[in-house]
């Protein structure tokens, strides 16, 4: 068993508290990424799972054992850093091996361990090279390589695609989730890259300011997510939000103002809320319809300010009544241009309402028949 658990987590730097009573289950064999923003504690947190840094107060269990007060070395953990960290006048050969030459393992365990993983990662044929002879994504690999010899109960990655092309980014990508399947093993990984998040994690964790905000699935974030931290964090291009005046608020949902003036009820929970409050509107700008088609149930009128022609798609940055800026994602064929009006259609089941604390509203379990726009 190799599930990582983490409770009541908690460390300063100077004073400055980083990680906040952080509690984390990582169940064996999962694919678990840590996401936030820069400086949100990430990158911390997986070095206290490593034993890198200390917490401050908490527990950090590995396979049901304590190893809060447990060195690096007696975790049974193997990090790949965003450098890496290779030795330049050994070969690749060697710096794989090297970790188990200094744990004294037998030469032929290691050269079969390290034939093992070369295998996995396709770089048998490049172990005879030092490292300025590979490109960056074959020196990733090696540095993955050496993690895979030692057999951890656990892999840590601390954001190991940063230093990678675009492109490159994207086939790394694959080649972890392949490799995930292939070792069964558990792994946690760090990126601020919600993208690689999205695509890689079986969970996510997101995190701000030291915080966890929320855990779960990537479709859980994308399409309930708990606040406007998440909401906004989690989706590219990210969601809009436009302030909305609570104008009635009854068992039949929340009826808002628009800022083009138009009234529209939808179908969320009224727990708290009273006419008068001041609400957070969100909708995913791939949620809006360039034109508001029959089957819309509302819709946000405006000016098309700028256009982003990406092949697939399009991105519409439109100016709405009231001077808010959101943004639309339309087809690869669309024919929009600088200054045409546009009614941007949407339906009421990718509604978002946020207090004005962040706090998520719960949507009805049913939409009510009333919801439509005034």
């Amino acid at each position: 068993m190799s599930a990582v658990q983490l409770h009541q987590i908690r460390k300063a730097f100077a004073g400055t508290e980083v990680l906040k009573s952080v509690d984390i289950a990582v169940t064996d064999r999962e694919f678990m990424v840590f996401v936030g923003p820069s400086g949100c504690g990430k990158s911390t947190l997986l070095r206290t799972i490593a034993g890198l840094e200390r917490s401050d107060s908490g527990q950090v269990l590995i396979g049901g054992e304590d190893v809060t007060d447990l060195e690096p070395s007696q975790r049974g953990v193997a990090m790949v850093f965003q450098s890496y960290a290779l030795y330049p006048h050994m070969s690749v050969y060697e710096n794989i091996a090297f970790g188990l030459r200094m744990i004294k393992l037998p030469e032929a365990q290691i050269k079969e361990r390290v034939q093992r993983a070369a295998q996995i990662l396709q770089i048998e044929q490049l172990l005879e090279r030092k490292p300025r002879a590979l490109s960056g994504g074959q020196r990733q690999r090696v540095a993955i390589g050496r993690s895979i010899v030692r057999e951890p109960k656990v892999f840590l990655f601390d954001e190991p695609l940063s230093n990678l092309d675009a492109a490159l980014r994207v086939q790394m990508r694959l080649e972890l989730i392949k490799l995930h399947k292939q070792l069964n093993a558990t792994m946690i990984y760090v990126t601020h890259d919600q993208t690689e998040a999205m695509t890689m994690a079986d969970r996510i964790v997101v995190l701000n300011h030291g915080k966890v905000e929320q855990i779960g699935s990537p479709l859980e974030l994308y399409r309930t997510p708990v606040n406007r931290f998440v909401a906004g964090f989690i989706g590219s291009p990210k969601m809009n939000f436009l302030p909305a005046k609570v104008q009635r608020a009854d068992t039949a949902g929340v009826t808002i103002g628009l800022p083009e003036g138009a009234s529209i009820t939808l179908p969320f929970v009224a727990d708290g809320v009273t006419a008068g409050d001041t609400l957070s509107f969100g909708i995913r700008p791939e949620h809006l319809m360039e034109t508001a088609a029959s089957g819309a149930e509302g819709k946000l009128s405006g000016t098309v300010m700028v256009v982003e022609h990406l092949g697939g798609e399009t991105l519409l940055h439109v100016n709405l009544d009231g001077d808010v800026l959101i943004q639309v994602k339309g087809s690869g064929e669309s024919t929009a241009v600088d200054g045409q009006p546009i009614d941007a259609g949407f339906n009421l089941r990718h509604t978002h309402l946020f207090r004005e604390n962040g706090e998520a509203l719960k949507r009805l379990q049913t939409v009510p028949a009333s919801a439509a726009t005034a």
